[in-house]
């Protein structure tokens, strides 16, 4: 096993070639992280508590009501990226002609499979750094910020998800050796 960086490992073996990327944070943003979930549950907690305060038929209850609909989404969204952030992987494996790419969150997630002969154009992103679309993508409290890609049958697939350009440079030369490899065993 060849480590590229802390958080990403490539392997080769058997006719196979695996690449795993943790998504964990260094200890001051896993710790803001949790912070802002704690604090984000803690709000809707008192909304909801005060809500039980209001007197039926008052108008405020329906509001609250619609406040705690939209915060339950985004606490689904924050514990979501919580959870991603602590135990998730994306992991990438290239074999029997096929590369397929999964986000693992305690070994649960859907894999994707891209037939090899099909996928053309991998490489990096273009992406430009200064836009806040990309700031947004790119935040530790998301799940985003990927900065490969490749062509699948007309199809823009992005990957490598939180990863730093240093490490995205050094995995583009490793999947295009990986996938020429493949193709000529097809």
């Amino acid at each position: 096993m060849e480590y590229l960086s802390e958080r990403v490992s490539v392997s080769r073996a058997d006719g196979r070639t695996s690449v795993v990327i943790s998504a964990r944070l260094p200890k001051s943003k896993e710790a803001l992280l949790i912070t802002w979930a704690v604090a984000w549950s803690l709000c809707g907690a008192y909304v909801l508590y005060a809500r039980s305060a209001v007197p039926e038929g008052d108008p405020l209850r329906q509001y609250m009501l619609a406040f705690l609909a939209f915060w339950a989404y985004f606490a689904f969204k924050v514990g979501k990226a919580l959870l991603w952030r602590l135990k998730g992987f994306e992991l990438w494996r290239i074999k029997d002609g096929t590369l397929t790419i999964k986000d693992s969150l305690f070994g649960f997630g859907k894999a994707r499979p891209y037939f090899v002969d099909n996928i053309t154009h991998l490489g990096l992103l273009n992406i430009d750094e200064r836009s806040w679309k990309w700031q947004l993508n790119d935040s530790f409290w998301v799940i985003g910020g990927e900065r490969l890609g490749f062509e699948h049958m007309g199809r823009k697939v992005a990957f490598g998800k939180g990863l730093s350009p240093e490490e995205a440079r050094k995995l583009v030369p490793v999947l295009k050796a990986a996938l020429a490899q493949e193709r000529k065993k097809g």
